[in-house]
């Protein structure tokens, strides 16, 4: 997968109410960072996905997100602490900035 600049643009419209919007490609994917900070990626499948753990993974998970896994070479999946966004946060970007704040939140 490469990182198309229509994406790019897109991650920067979607979170442009956040401050100091940087993306970076890496693996495939783009990492997106507000003000250095990593919380959000586009991953597999051109998939948009929030780094989250404790209460805000429980949050995702009962909005209908789902975690992030991959099969590695021993066959075992292994889960990343990154969640599908909802489906109503790709398409306002007032929700989607609410949910990156709390990520960022819990990444200081």
């Amino acid at each position: 997968m490469a990182v198309s600049d229509e994406q790019i643009a897109f991650v920067h419209d979607l979170f442009r109410g956040l401050p100091g919007i940087t993306t970076r490609k890496m693996f495939g994917g783009l990492g997106i960072y507000s003000e250095g900070t990593i919380f959000a990626v586009i991953g597999p499948e051109e998939t948009l996905l929030l780094k989250a753990r404790g209460t805000l993974a429980d949050d995702l998970a009962s909005e209908g997100s789902e975690q992030w896994s991959y099969e590695g070479k021993s066959g075992k999946a292994s889960r990343m602490p990154y969640w599908t966004f909802p489906d109503a946060a790709l398409d306002d970007p007032e929700e989607a900035c609410a949910w990156a704040r709390r990520s960022l939140a819990e990444a200081t």
